[in-house]
């Protein structure tokens, strides 16, 4: 019952999205933007790791575009919320945890469209890396995104207006963005914000992703990036479970 139940919501929820398709495009218009304007500036830069610009700026622009678009999906729960859509769904039988896990699936799907169409352009763009790495780095992308998304939608059936919504997930976002590596990796400044950065969970995804992106698949970054994303996305999916059975969503 927990899989027909998943299916259902993720099909309905998914059918939203592809009606949408502008959504989906300008859901990966800022990692683009950093792409086209951003990445020519790091052309033949020592940039302190293996493999060219483009195999170190392309991660990282993969998790922002999951980090950034994952913690905003609450707000989808908040609208609906407002309009009774979550008030009907609780008096069906449908599992509570389907309920999360058809809306975060959804949500890796499109995310993973999108950096598909990321990945695309960024190969005419220049970059070159084994088609294996760039696998594993979707797989990191779904990981995230699912983790984000339980995240977002349990802070959204807690809150009550975008108003309050907005701000703390801004808060979250901008710093793990900063500390993450995401644009530029730490190990080019200053040492106590390297140190800093290991507080940061996402830090070990986009390093990684990096690895993965020069052919390095078993090295301790790999070990490092794949246990932390398990353990996030298992402990982001209970939290999530959990609020949505109190909220009785």
């Amino acid at each position: 019952m927990l899989l027909h139940d998943t299916g259902l919501i993720y099909g309905r929820y998914l059918r939203q999205s592809l009606r949408s398709r502008f959504a989906l495009l300008f859901g990966v218009l800022m990692p683009l933007l950093y792409l086209l304007f951003f990445g020519p500036l790091l052309t033949d830069l020592p940039l302190g790791g293996q493999g060219s610009s483009w195999q170190v700026l392309v991660p990282g622009l993969l998790l922002q575009l999951g980090l950034f678009g994952a913690s905003f999906a609450g707000f989808s729960v908040i609208i609906e919320n407002g309009q009774g859509v979550v008030e009907r769904m609780r008096v069906t039988p449908v599992s509570r945890l389907a309920l999360l896990l058809g809306r975060v699936l959804r949500d890796a799907t499109v995310f993973a469209f999108q950096a598909v169409l990321l990945v695309l352009a960024a190969v005419v763009m220049g970059l070159r890396a084994p088609l294996p790495g760039v696998l594993i780095g979707f797989a990191f992308v779904a990981l995230l995104t699912v983790s984000l998304a339980s995240l977002s939608y349990a802070l959204a059936m807690k809150v009550r207006t975008p108003q309050e919504f907005g701000p703390a997930v801004n808060a979250l976002t901008m710093p793990s963005m900063l500390l993450s590596g995401l644009m530029l990796p730490m190990t080019l400044g200053p040492a106590w914000l390297d140190v800093l950065s290991h507080l940061m969970p996402f830090r070990y995804l986009v390093d990684a992703v990096r690895d993965a992106y020069v052919g390095s698949y078993a090295t301790p970054h790999m070990i490092y990036g794949v246990l932390v994303a398990l353990a996030f996305t298992a402990l982001a999916v209970t939290v999530g479970t959990r609020v949505f059975r109190t909220a009785g969503a």
